[in-house]
């Protein structure tokens, strides 16, 4: 079901691209507006490149300026090898620049799918299809630009409103309330046409990776929890009731197993899932084993292809991972490595370095200890400096992994129940009113006690924001919300202790600057467009 989104995005292509050279065809066989789009077929085809685009860059460059740019994930450089001209680094120390591959990529990442949506817009606003099947699919459609766009809000700030196509006028930065109001405004008027998730699995079949009235919800959610550091003004009381509009729907419930939601087989039989972007190994983006596995492991778990060393967690984040019995603490590799059981676990056989170190058990240790020598550089040792740093597992390494394109099949959440869960129950820490839910009296450390007792971690006996953060970060760990939460929390700018130095000197400095909260608007876009200004501090 996965690669629905991939042959119909190529399908779009093919149809745009395609030329004759027979030139006496009746036009009744040519796509035009009068027959295209017209079937579920057709529609399906020419929104697959919204979707298509989507992963391209959510679970890699996406994900790395959400999470690389805090304390959840750290790539250094190990005697100067995936270095990549310091990219990582200037994301781990805020010292990006408005030319940062990332800060361009992303950019560019977003406004393509914003202008991909008003594309297909104007393509079915000009087919003879039912006024019905337009405002379904136009729905779909105007549901996805306000996900692109609220990326680009979170991460830019003061980002253009862009609705036309063809553009005709140089966008021009809107204020951030502004731009949350027109997102607002979006999903709110999309959601009569979306359709719910419902317990027919073949429905939600069709459903998966596209929007619903559970995927709004949820954004707007998000959104309320946030508007304080969006528009200034907070809105607690509305995320609640947002959290439980998903709630109401009882056929969103959390799954037995934690390890199965993100595993290479997940997809619409995960039953938290709101929102996911689809990955296998015909839908690239989703490369977590490339960059964040241990190398040497790679033939216990089956595979044999080249994969980094680096990327790994900081020590003070991996210190959260410290409840008895919690299975979210197994989503990491630290420590003496066992050959994998294929199930998500362990066997008791032990996982050896390769020669010269043959008889050496395998043992990745959370301390990230620089040299000096180069900048956020660990060293090349196999046993020591390279065994530095935990690794996560999370999105589990999928044993179809290839050379050539090293992707993982694991679909990645972007909106899952377990947030909602712990969305509420900041909502009302922070000052919201509790609710009951299917006679279910909900208050924060219920609700958190209902993620612990899935994850099979001791309950929590109470529970304040501080408690609620850490809970965050066990549960929601490298799924791309660590820096919008430490932004909420006022955290963001706060310098997170340096990785330990090995007699040497680094002279990298955290920048603490608060106007790092927002990333600069690219240097590429200002010089094409001098309608844009410039965010503070760069």
């Amino acid at each position: 079901m996965k690669k629905i989104f991939l042959a119909c995005a190529a399908f779009a292509t093919m149809i745009g691209t395609y030329s004759c050279t027979k030139l006496d065809v009746p036009v009744e066989s040519q796509y035009v507006k009068s027959n295209f789009p017209v079937t579920d077929a057709d529609y399906t085809a020419l929104l697959g490149t919204i979707y298509s685009n989507l992963s391209s860059s959510y679970a890699v460059p996406y994900w790395r300026m959400q999470d690389m740019s805090t304390d959840e994930a750290i790539l250094p450089a190990r005697d100067g090898n995936f270095d990549d001209g310091g990219q990582y680094r200037q994301l781990h120390y805020h010292t990006w620049t408005f030319d940062h591959p990332n800060v361009i990529g992303v950019w560019q990442w977003g406004f393509g799918g914003i202008n991909t949506c008003n594309r297909i817009i104007t393509v079915i606003n000009a087919s003879s299809s039912t006024a019905e099947k337009k405002a379904s699919s136009i729905a779909e459609v105007k549901a996805m630009r306000a996900l692109y766009l609220y990326f680009m809000m979170d991460l830019y700030g003061n980002v253009p409103i862009i609705t036309d196509f063809p553009v005709t006028t140089q966008p021009t930065n809107q204020p951030r309330a502004k731009v949350y109001e027109f997102i607002e405004s979006e999903l709110k008027s999309v959601l009569p046409l979306l359709p719910a998730k419902t317990s027919n699995a073949a429905t939600n079949v069709g459903q998966y990776g596209r929007p619903t009235k559970g995927m709004v919800f949820a954004l707007l959610a998000k959104m309320y929890l946030n508007s304080g550091i969006y528009t200034g003004t907070t809105r607690y009381q509305e995320t609640v009731t947002m959290c439980d509009s998903v709630q109401a729907n009882t056929n969103y419930f959390l799954d037995a197993k934690y390890r199965d939601i993100f595993l290479p087989t997940n997809g619409p039989a995960i039953n938290e899932t709101i929102f996911a972007v689809p990955y296998d190994q015909q839908i690239p983006g989703n490369q977590f084993t490339r960059f964040g596995f241990f190398y040497y492991l790679a033939q216990a778990y089956g595979f044999n292809v080249g994969l980094s060393i680096a990327m790994s967690t900081t020590p003070e984040f991996y210190n959260r991972f410290n409840i008895p019995g919690d299975d979210r603490s197994k989503t990491w590799l630290a420590g003496p490595q066992y050959y994998p059981d294929g199930n998500g676990g362990f066997t008791n056989q032990p996982v050896y370095y390769p020669a010269p170190n043959a008889t050496k058990q395998i043992n990745i240790i959370p301390t990230l200890t620089l040299t000096g020598l180069k900048p956020m550089d660990l060293g090349n040792d196999v046993t020591t400096s390279q065994s530095e740093g935990v690794r996560s597992i999370k999105y589990y390494p999928d044993v179809n992994i290839i050379q050539a394109t090293r992707l993982n099949s694991n679909d990645v959440p972007v909106f899952r129940l377990a947030d909602i869960y712990l969305m509420k129950a900041e909502a009302i820490l922070r000052g919201a009113a509790p609710t009951t839910i299917n006679g279910d009296a909900q208050t924060p450390l219920t609700l958190v006690n209902k993620l612990r007792s899935r994850a099979h971690a001791e309950l929590a006996t109470s529970i304040d924001l501080d408690a609620l953060l850490d809970e965050r970060a066990r549960e929601l760990s490298w799924e791309a919300w660590r820096r919008n939460d430490l932004i909420r929390y006022g955290l963001f700018e706060k310098e997170y202790p340096l990785p330990v130095m090995g007699g040497k000197t680094d002279d990298l400095k955290m920048n603490t600057d608060p106007t790092r909260r927002l990333y600069p608007i690219p240097s590429t876009e200002l010089k094409t467009n001098p309608n844009l200004k410039q965010n503070p501090g760069y």
